[in-house]
Formats: structure tokens, C-alpha cells, sequence
């Protein structure tokens, strides 16, 4: 099989997620510390996975508070993993932030919160300066992650959502996109995380678990000196 070709995650590869706990060692030895705040004031929306709520961005958004970005909630409570209804309130989320800090913004969301933030770069280019995805399945939907089964049960078609995502496609990104993925992700498929067709787009491999992705150092700095890329002049 070629390596650009996602797979369906077969139980077992939940296991590269005891890896996770390589992620806590890093932060025990303070790799990777960040320096004292740097942006000024930007704002940046941090948008969570599938079965997750702000919460889980916490770590985060605490790193992009020390950079001296304002970092903002999504404010949705769990993601449910309706994209169709997510995208809509997540749009108008974005409209109501960037009307207030003046200024379009920047995303950065952790596997599906990272496929919402794309999506509506793709349809609000104007909301929005730039998305950085964490393991996000931007190829095929569910269809290649650890919660396929999960939305099977719920009834979803995922070859309709795959081919609905594909068709998606044919509306070009306008916005920059940063992918960050790994090959010990657990939970989606790696080929699955990253856009090697939009010449536009920048591709970070890391090396940590898909849970791991929203607190492990090494990871939030890539996040923030690629934020940092794009500060407001």
C-alpha cells in the first residue's frame, strides 16, 4: 500500500497511545520551554476534538497566554462530531470574535476541531488568517480514525461523508494551513492528517501520541513559532 493512501484504524493501533506518557515525561524535564510573551495580544481560537470541550485545550491555551496571544475558547461546549451543524456555529462564532478584536484569526484545533477549522477557512477566508491542525483527519472524515465505529453505530454512512469531504475539496484554500501529525498517532490515520496536493500547505511530522498532541511541548512549540509566522504587522 502507498503511503499517501489512509487506512482504517484497526483497534490495536489505540495502543500507540500509551505513548502518551513520553509526552508527560517531556514536560517533567521542561523541554522545550517556551520564552516570555512575544505576540501582542493576537487573538487565537483553540477548537477540540471529537468528544471533547474546551477543557481539554487547557495546556494550550495556556502556552498561547505565556506567548502573550489572547487565547479564546470555541465556546460549544463538547464537540459531537456534527460537522455540518458545528461548521455553521463555528462560523459564527468566528464573525462574532473577529468583529470584536478587529482582525481576522488564527485557529489552531486538535484532531476534528482542526477539520471544523479548515472547513471554514475554506468558506470564511475573510475570518480567518491561518489554521494549524494537530492530527487532524482532513482526508475521508471518521472514516479513517479510531471513532469510525463509534459513528457507525450512530447510523452515519461514512463513505457519503467521505465522498461529501472530497467534494469539498474542489473549493481551493485560500487561507495558509500548517498540518502536525505523527506516525504514532493512535487514534487517525496518519496519511489521513496531512495535505501533500495544496503546494501552499506546510507539513511538521512530531513525534508523540494523538491525546498528547494539546500538551506536549515539542508540539506547542511548533504551534507557536508557526503563529508566530503570521503575527500581524
Amino acid at each position: 500500500m502507498a503511503d499517501n493512501i489512509p487506512v482504517t484504524i484497526p483497534p490495536t493501533h489505540l495502543l500507540r497511545e500509551l505513548g502518551t506518557f513520553k509526552s508527560v515525561a517531556r514536560i517533567a524535564v521542561g523541554r522545550h520551554q517556551e520564552p516570555v510573551a512575544m505576540a501582542a495580544g493576537e487573538p487565537v481560537m483553540a477548537l477540540p476534538g471529537f468528544g471533547f470541550g474546551d477543557l481539554a485545550m487547557t495546556a494550550l491555551r495556556r502556552q498561547l497566554r505565556k506567548a502573550g496571544f489572547t487565547d479564546l475558547k470555541w465556546g460549544l461546549g463538547t464537540n459531537n462530531g456534527d460537522v455540518p451543524t458545528l461548521l455553521l456555529r463555528v462560523i459564527d462564532q468566528l464573525e462574532r470574535a473577529a468583529a470584536l478584536h478587529e482582525q481576522p484569526l488564527q485557529l489552531v484545533g486538535w484532531s476534528l476541531g482542526g477539520y471544523l477549522a479548515r472547513e471554514a477557512a475554506r468558506e470564511r477566508p475573510d475570518l480567518i488568517k491561518q489554521v494549524i491542525t494537530l492530527g487532524s483527519p482532513i482526508k475521508g472524515g471518521p472514516k479513517y480514525t479510531a471513532a469510525a465505529s463509534a459513528y457507525k453505530l450512530l447510523g452515519w454512512d461514512l463513505d457519503a461523508i467521505e465522498a461529501k469531504v472530497i467534494e469539498r475539496e474542489s473549493v481551493s484554500l485560500q487561507t495558509p494551513v500548517t498540518y502536525i501529525w505523527s506516525k504514532r498517532d493512535g487514534v487517525v490515520d496518519w496519511r489521513a492528517t496531512q495535505d501533500m496536493d495544496d503546494a501552499g500547505a506546510t507539513n511538521i511530522e512530531v513525534d508523540c501520541s494523538h491525546m498528547a498532541m494539546i500538551f506536549d511541548p515539542m508540539v506547542s512549540h511548533i504551534v507557536l513559532s508557526q503563529l508566530r509566522r503570521h503575527l500581524i504587522d
